[in-house]
Formats: C-alpha cells, structure tokens, sequence
C-alpha cells in the first residue's frame, strides 16, 4: 500500500521529524492532575492542547506587524505636523513682509486679468499702476485669499519664501506679448 501523507512529506522534506513529534505529542491524551496538586507545584500551567507553535509564531508576526505599522502612521502623522508647521511660519513671514506694502488702491478702475491656479484672476489697478505691472516693476502676490499689488523686490522675496504665493511677476526683458500671443495689456 502506498505511504501515509505524513511519510510523504517527510521524505520530500517539507515536513521536519520535529513538528511531527510535537503533533504525536498534542494527540496523547493528557492527564488532567487535580485543581490542588497543579496550584502548589508552582508550575506555569500548560498551553492549551489546541495551541500550536505556528499559531504562536503567527501571533507574533501579527504584533510585529502591528506594531510596525504604528510606527509608521506615527511617522507620517510628525512628517505632516512638522509640514504643516513649516507652511504655517512661511505664511505668517509672508504676512509679515506684506503688512504695510501694498499698493492696491480702492479708488483703481482697470482689471488686470493673469492666470493663476488654473484660472483666471482679476485685480484692479490704476493707469500707471498697470504699465509698471506690464513692464515688470510691480508684481501681484497671493495672500489669504486676495490678489495684492506690491513692488518688484517685495515680490522677489514673497517668491523665495514660497513661490506658490507670487501671482503674477512678469519678465521685464520680455516684450509685452504673453506666450499665447496676446498682448498682455489687452483690455477684455
């Protein structure tokens, strides 16, 4: 007759001899000593029969893993805390340079239209306020949800702070004309 599963696997060597003693072990009946003899013998009572060292060992590998994830959440949660902190204090430096700067007036009457974001975005200037934007001298900045006009250098630092803020800067060597050929004073 052929060979039992057990002995095939153990020829093949997938199977060791140890685990197969252990599981010749967990099949012997146990005998269950009384309540009283097992308290005060001291011994650490015996794993349950059911229990194998596989079960043990995955248990294991699920707390590493656990654990290792945590570790790794946590991790993340400081990088986006300490992210955040830095947007925080370049905002508020921003904020800092812009107070008192700005050249946008109540009384301006022209829309300059610029893309920013995706989309275009308006902000009204006077005559000369709109030739010194188109020739370069003047730069639009983004803050708390406002277009702000302010001088060329301000603008240079606003962009070496954080370059998502600058608006609108435009190159005074270029000729007026955007990159989509429109000229950049075009009234709409």
């Amino acid at each position: 007759m052929a060979d039992s599963l057990r002995d095939q696997l153990l020829k093949s060597g997938i199977v060791k001899q140890v685990q197969q003693d252990r599981s010749r072990e967990q099949k012997r009946p146990v005998s269950q000593p009384s309540g009283k003899t097992a308290r005060k013998s001291g011994k650490p009572p015996a794993r349950p029969t059911g229990q194998s060292q596989q079960d043990i060992d995955l248990a294991k590998a699920y707390a590493i893993r656990a654990q290792t994830e945590a570790r790794e959440r946590k991790r993340i949660e400081q990088e986006a805390a300490e992210q955040a902190r830095l947007r925080r204090e370049r905002k508020l430096k921003i904020q800092q340079l812009l107070e008192g700067r700005t050249l946008n007036k109540a009384e301006a009457d022209q829309p300059r239209n610029f893309e920013y974001g995706g989309k275009i975005r308006r902000v009204h200037v006077d005559a000369a306020q709109l030739a010194a934007l188109n020739a370069g001298e003047l730069g639009v900045v983004q803050q708390a949800g406002r277009y702000l006009l302010v001088n060329r250098d301000i603008a240079e630092q606003v962009r070496a702070l954080d370059p998502h803020h600058l608006a609108l800067l435009v190159d005074p060597g270029a000729n007026g004309i955007g990159d989509d050929g429109v000229p950049d004073d075009l009234m709409w």
